[in-house]
Order: C-alpha cells, then sequence, then structure tokens
C-alpha cells in the first residue's frame, strides 16, 4: 500500500473499498463513533451539516449513496500530516446513467488503531446534484 503513514493507509484502504463496492471493507476502515462530513457544510442526507456518526449512518449513506453508483477515486496525490491524510478526484456514474467528474478534497483522520475517525469531504454538492436531477 503506497505509504506508510496510518491516515493514508486508511484513505486508501476505504477509497480502495469504494472502487471495488465492497460495502464491508470500507465500514470495516471505520471507528464505531466515525463521523462522516460528506460533504462538509451538509447534504440531503445530512441537512444540519452535523456529519453522519457511527457505523449505522454510515451504512445508510452507503446504502443511498455509493450502492447504487458507480463511484471510482483517482488518488492522484496523498498529503499526510500528523493523524491525517488529505486526496482527491472522484468519478460517479449515477443511477440515472449520467457521469459526473469533480475534483475534491478528502480529509481522513485514523485514531491510534488506525480507524478512520473522521472524514471531511470539501467538493461541490450543486454540480452532483445537478448531474443527478438532469
Amino acid at each position: 500500500m503506497p505509504g506508510t503513514h496510518p491516515a493514508a493507509a486508511a484513505a486508501h484502504r476505504a477509497m480502495n473499498a469504494v472502487n471495488a463496492n465492497d460495502r464491508a471493507a470500507w465500514l470495516a476502515c471505520y471507528a464505531p463513533d466515525a463521523v462522516l462530513y460528506d460533504p462538509v457544510g451538509g447534504s440531503p442526507l445530512d441537512p444540519d451539516g452535523n456529519g453522519l456518526r457511527g457505523h449505522a449512518a454510515l451504512d445508510r449513506f452507503w446504502q443511498l449513496t455509493v450502492s447504487p453508483s458507480t463511484v471510482r477515486f483517482t488518488i492522484d496525490a496523498v498529503h499526510a500530516a500528523g493523524d491525517e491524510a488529505a486526496v482527491a478526484s472522484v468519478s460517479t456514474r449515477l443511477p440515472n446513467q449520467a457521469t459526473v467528474n469533480y475534483d475534491g478534497v478528502f480529509v481522513y483522520r485514523t485514531d491510534h488503531h488506525g480507524r478512520i475517525i473522521s472524514l471531511r469531504g470539501y467538493w461541490d454538492i450543486q454540480h452532483v446534484l445537478a448531474a443527478l436531477n438532469g
């Protein structure tokens, strides 16, 4: 796995699980009380922007967003510092068969076990919603 930084390794594991459409492997990357802000600022699944907390909420996120789509992360670079790592670039084929490509910054924070405790995604949700509704 590229890099030895724990947060970079966790980011790669999580994104590779999404690329493989492996829900169980993706959930296993996260600590039981992990918080997902994807995107930061809120979404239809997180209207108040407080994040989705815990495996049940993460599983719901998967079922509603990842499962019906084909999501591909391209990891061009990983920037690790402290207990965090940031990565970017996404391509998604939506349930309506529209394809949307976008750059984002995804900041993964890990605990001392190398599990993700926080994921903060910075990307333009309006761009994706327009493709979904288009």
